[in-house]
């Protein structure tokens, strides 16, 4: 009968189920740090959200920003279609707002306050241009 040389002490059964490797050529075989997987997993978590935050605040910035430009439109062409005027205006075409010193009404014009020099009878008010949504926009020069 042939004697294993092997001592039985030494070999493993099953050695795939060790927790360690078992032979020198056998794939190391770490111990996994689950905190620090863990902590980078939560931090490239809070990387990315705060990264889609931040784009999400400049949606909102940019939306904010033509909201009140909207406003504004809204507000010149309330004070303009109740100013007094002599002609059609032009889709396109830009005009000149004034208050009467009189009787603080408005008047739309043609002539900017350039053309009228000293002689202005009004006190001017903004430059607009009539959209093709029939409202205006402030022209700033």
């Amino acid at each position: 009968m042939k004697v294993n040389p092997i001592d039985k002490d030494k070999i493993a059964e099953n050695p795939q189920s060790l927790p360690y490797a078992h032979t020198i050529g056998s794939a190391l075989i770490k111990p996994m740090d689950k905190g620090r997987i863990k902590g980078l997993a939560i931090s490239s978590m809070y990387e990315q959200t705060d990264m889609q935050l931040n784009q999400i605040k400049e949606q909102i910035e940019l939306l904010a920003k033509q909201a009140k430009l909207i406003k504004e439109r809204i507000e010149i062409s309330e004070k303009i279609y109740q100013a007094d005027c002599g002609f059609k205006p032009l889709i396109g075409q830009v005009y000149h707002l004034y208050q009467k010193k009189t009787n603080q009404s408005y008047v739309l014009s043609m002539v900017s306050p350039k053309e009228w020099g000293a002689s202005c009878p009004y006190e001017f008010i903004n430059t607009a241009q009539l959209l093709s949504d029939h409202t205006w926009q402030l022209i700033y020069t």
